[in-house]
């Protein structure tokens, strides 16, 4: 066929299959196993996920034993689903290095070696804890195993970055005492530095480990299962049906429906990939250049890790390392999340109005009504989920294991309703339902091997910083920081967009969290400023998740241009300037905690939280995009910026003027939005004459 006769149809259903290639490739492995080797994958990660789901209720185990279980099935999974080498491909006797159609014994042989090292520590739990700081000879050897074969089980699963930064750290723990003075560090011995890694609670089987086998896993597991059940579609559909007429609306209904996925979706690749397939071909249609509608899609995927319950996993590990209730996280992250959504879906207008779109037809949408009564059930286990945390007060683990029972259950009633109406056999409707549980079991797992992996890696790092490292950290980042904490942050925001390139979100929050918290932490207090400890923690994971499309690694942007036929690092460069409205969040509620809620109680406060929040972003949009109804002037960007502050930080005006208050100088910044619409609105006119 010669590429003039290829259809946009065909070209869009192959590059949905390169951007499926893609998130597979980074969430379940690169090999692809055929005749009997195919269901040994399938087998391990369905196992795995039964274990997960009988700890709350059934298996009653000590954590550290569920730690060690937990890493030896990422170890296996990794090994036996990556071989060592993804894009190099050998020939001759290294062929094996590379082979991705069977499973290599040597792959075989490291998988069962690195799990059962991992189960070391539970296997021996009661004679290691009586020798804790003074492991004999076959517990170093153990560990060395296990470091060496878990760093390459990260390697594989997350590419090389991660397994860098931590065997720069194991470097500096070794040879400290022979840096220069102002970095030097009194280093630890190997005796020591095995036994903390790899036989106690503050390495690898730290809390980072302990959060991801415990409560993370079954939260990423109902993810899967909402999706197989018909979710992810009831999403996006119901998103269309809402704002798919609107100007540029597929753009918008990209938004919404990327922000429904993330509450119960921990990857941004699989939302791309799953929201995207629909809504990039339909932003192309409407008139947005292809490297747009990846971009939106990028974006508004990427920030689904943003929103709550689940916020990419790291939610219930920023629970535990700031020592409070899980609520309380979701509760502080809610109103920064909700906003920046909003935010991107006015981005998507601005860029609409810029390039004259229009938005969907009738035809083209689904009817609401029909949609949401069609799918209201997909609500049900979403509203027991968020019922059993909120109101109930279960520990996530049990909430999240008790949504899981519900869910389980409507998937067979639902298959079997369906199967009734349709009249055809209710044996096959179960069977279908039993076929689509197992398949999210398995899914569960196979996304958890590199959740797994990355944390126990980021456990190493966290530590060494543990050892004694992090007080030299503070005292170094201070000198470079000369004792400001707005220079301490541009630091913090930059190394975390630098690690980001390479790191998976949760591993970067883990690690910018250890490094750099304490230094935030301490330097606000020196200078009189009381930081809550939960705005430190989310300032380092709101970086993170902006680094999560960070040209030139961002997988994201890869999978967004596969189905967008666009280029990748335009792509990416394009989304990140989408996303660049959320970096002000985290400056803001640094020194701003009310947009955080900490001790805020009246509703009224908090929507008045909200809507000054709302418009602030709205103004940063229109600075950012440089358009607010027309292209902005020098002094048009100026005043923006100026309500942009009066809405996220009104203290600062407070100190320059000796006058007003939090209340007052948000609605100062409406009348100088009213103020900036009525300067702007001839030359909207104008151009609006020139185009008809």
């Amino acid at each position: 066929m010669k590429e003039k006769d290829i259809s946009p149809e065909q070209t869009m259903s192959e590059g949905a299959e390169i951007a499926k290639k893609i998130a597979e490739e980074a969430e379940f492995g690169s090999r692809r196993l055929s005749g009997s080797a195919k269901y040994i994958i399938p087998f391990i990660a369905g196992a795995w996920s039964l274990f997960q789901l009988s700890l709350p209720e059934v298996l009653i185990l000590d954590s550290i034993y569920v730690r060690s279980i937990h890493l030896g099935f990422a170890i296996l999974l990794v090994y036996l689903s990556y071989p060592a080498f993804k894009k190099i491909k050998f020939k001759g006797i290294f062929s094996f290095l590379s082979l991705k159609s069977r499973i290599h014994f040597t792959d075989w042989g490291f998988g069962i070696i690195g799990a059962v090292a991992a189960l070391y520590l539970a296997l021996n739990y009661a004679e290691l804890a009586e020798r804790q700081g003074a492991p004999i000879a076959m517990d170093i050897i153990v560990g060395v195993v296990l470091v060496v074969l878990l760093l390459e089980a990260a390697r594989r699963s997350l590419g090389p970055f991660l397994v860098i930064v931590a065997c720069l750290f194991i470097f500096y723990a070794f040879f400290g005492p022979y840096m220069p003075d102002v970095i030097a560090f009194k280093g630890v011995s190997f005796r020591r530095f095995m036994s903390q890694m790899t036989i106690s609670t503050e390495g690898i089987y730290g809390i980072p480990l302990d959060v991801s086998a415990m409560i993370v896993f079954l939260f990423v597991l109902f993810g899967s299962m909402l999706d197989k059940a018909g979710g992810g579609k009831f999403f996006i559909d119901l998103a269309f049906s809402l704002l798919g007429r609107f100007k540029g609306g597929p753009a918008k209904a990209a938004v919404l429906a990327s922000g429904m996925t993330g509450l119960v979706s921990g990857s941004s690749i699989a939302n791309t990939v799953t929201t995207g397939t629909f809504t990039i071909p339909l932003m192309k249609s409407v008139g947005y250049p292809d490297y747009k509608a990846g971009a939106v899609e990028v974006a508004a995927s990427t920030n689904g890790q943003l929103m709550p319950p689940i916020m990419g996993a790291a939610a219930f590990i920023i629970a535990e390392y700031c020592n409070l209730p899980y609520f309380q996280v979701v509760k502080s992250a809610f109103i920064p999340a909700i906003i920046s959504y909003i935010a991107l879906i006015y981005i998507t207008h601005l860029e609409a109005s810029k390039l004259g779109l229009k938005g969907l037809s009738k035809e083209q949408t689904p009817q609401f009504f029909k949609t949401l009564f069609g799918g209201l059930h997909f609500l049900i286990p979403l509203f027991y989920l968020i019922y059993e945390l909120m109101i109930l007060r279960h520990t996530p683990q049990l909430a999240a294991y008790r949504a899981i029972e519900v869910l389980a259950v409507l998937i067979v009633v639902q298959n079997l309703i369906k199967a009734y109406i349709k009249k055809i056999s209710l044996w096959g409707a179960l069977k279908l339902s039993l076929r689509q549980i197992w398949d999210a079991l398995v899914a569960g797992g196979r996304n958890m091997m590199g959740i797994g992996v990355a944390v126990a890696t980021a456990g190493i790092i966290v530590g060494v910083v543990a050892m004694g490292l992090g007080g030299l950290i503070v005292e170094v980042i201070d000198t470079i920081a000369r004792g400001n904490l707005v220079i301490l942050l541009i630091i913090t925001a930059a190394a975390s967009l630098l690690l980001g390139m390479g790191l998976p979100t949760t591993a970067n929050y883990i690690v910018m969290a250890s490094l750099t918290v304490p230094v935030i932490l301490q330097l606000g207090a020196d200078y009189g400023l009381v930081i809550p400890v939960i705005a430190a923690h989310l300032f380092c994971f709101f970086f993170g998740i902006l680094a999560d499309d960070t040209p030139p690694v961002g997988l994201a942007a890869f999978a967004a241009s596969a189905i967008a036929k666009s280029d990748p690092i335009r792509t990416g460069i394009q989304g990140f300037t989408y996303d660049i409205r959320t970096a002000i969040l985290p400056f803001m509620f640094v020194f701003n905690s009310d947009l955080l809620l900490i001790g805020i109680q009246s509703w009224l406060h908090i929507v008045f939280i909200f809507g000054t929040g709302v418009l602030a972003m709205f103004a940063f949009a229109s600075l950012t995009q440089n358009y607010f109804i027309a292209k902005n002037r020098i002094y048009e960007s100026l005043i923006l910026a100026g309500i942009t502050l009066m809405g996220l930080r009104p203290q600062l005006f407070i100190q320059w003027f000796h006058f007003g208050n939090k209340i007052l100088w948000p609605f100062i910044g409406i009348g100088l939005i009213g103020f900036l619409y009525l300067m702007q609105l001839p030359r909207a006119r104008a151009l609006a004459r020139e185009t008809v």
